[in-house]
């Protein structure tokens, strides 16, 4: 069985990692900082970590001026407070400025679970991949979210790294993790699975239930949603039947809308969204909401099946 590990967890060893060999690295934290781990710098580097309260457009203007002085500064909060509370902050701080403000925000997606709509997140992948310099990660599991806090440390310029709040299982053979380049996990000639965060483990259970049904099914994880690797798109889009895309977020400016633009402006083809469609979330079990938003494997596998016999829904 998979080892399974909180995303936060491996976040916050992750920054006392990197703040060991950078003295320009700062964390900043809105009142949360236990629940987004933040707390484990904290721990080891107090004169570094500065906890805002619950003022989270002053602490986005805050890293915004301290990376205009040359620091590094990562900045943490839930998702539905850092991408719409402080999107003033967001944009006219930190993107319009191309400042190395790395936001890395947990508790995304229905996936929270019973803290209900107002603490999950279904927007803000389409809040962040409208502003200009914005890169967006969203790293599949615990080993990918060290490598992506690493690639966002060592690289200029705003990020936003996307993290859940459950435990996720770790995925075996992903290669190795490069800024912009997807993951191709299973090579496939019938259809193309296209899925970032948890819903990469649920696009290869998917895959293995389809392969019992003489389907071959190509699973490819995009974890970088900006920029975003157009060729491995376009590859599939060529090679399959069609490309169905998976994401714990509204089907509306997130993932799909990224591989819809990039098929239609250059190989128009079949493209099926497995994702929220028009609904906020709700309280309950993390299961139970997968199951009611119809994000599970089961769900992937009825959109795959639907492409192959031509009738896309």
């Amino acid at each position: 069985m998979a080892e399974q590990l909180y995303q936060r967890d491996v976040y916050g060893n992750t920054l006392v990692e990197i703040g060991k060999t950078n003295k320009d690295v700062v964390v900043l934290d809105a009142d949360l900082s236990s629940s987004t781990r933040t707390a484990i710098f904290a721990k080891v580097f107090p004169e570094r970590f500065f906890n805002f309260g619950v003022a989270e457009q002053n602490m986005m203007a805050t890293a915004a001026g301290l990376a205009s002085c040359g620091k590094t500064v990562f900045v943490s909060t839930f998702a539905v407070f850092a991408t719409g509370r402080a999107w003033d902050q967001v944009r006219n701080s930190i993107a319009y400025s191309n400042f190395s403000v790395k936001i890395v925000a947990t508790h995304a997606g229905i996936s929270v679970g019973p803290d209900g709509a107002s603490h999950q997140a279904l927007e803000d992948i389409a809040l962040m991949r409208v502003l200009p310099h914005m890169n967006i990660i969203v790293p599949c599991d615990g080993p990918q979210t060290r490598e992506a806090v690493i690639a966002a440390a060592s690289t200029p310029g705003p990020f936003y790294v996307r993290l859940g709040r459950a435990k996720v299982p770790t995925l075996e053979n992903k290669g190795e993790f490069k800024l912009g380049i997807a993951q191709v996990l299973l090579e496939g000639k019938d259809v193309a699975i296209i899925a970032c965060g948890i819903m990469v483990n649920e696009a290869l259970l998917a895959a293995q239930s389809l392969e019992k049904k003489g389907i071959s099914a190509r699973v490819i994880n995009i974890h970088t949603i900006n920029p975003i690797d157009k060729d491995v798109i376009l590859k599939a889009a060529r090679e399959t039947k069609g490309i169905v895309v998976c994401e714990e977020h509204t089907v509306i400016g997130g993932l799909a809308s990224s591989v819809d633009e990039v098929v239609a402006e250059n190989y128009p083809t079949k493209v099926l969204r497995v994702g929220v469609r028009n609904r906020f979330g709700q309280s309950g079990e993390p299961a139970e909401l997968l199951k009611e938003y119809n994000l599970t494997s089961h769900d992937i596998e009825k959109a795959v099946l639907s492409c192959i016999s031509g009738e896309c829904k």
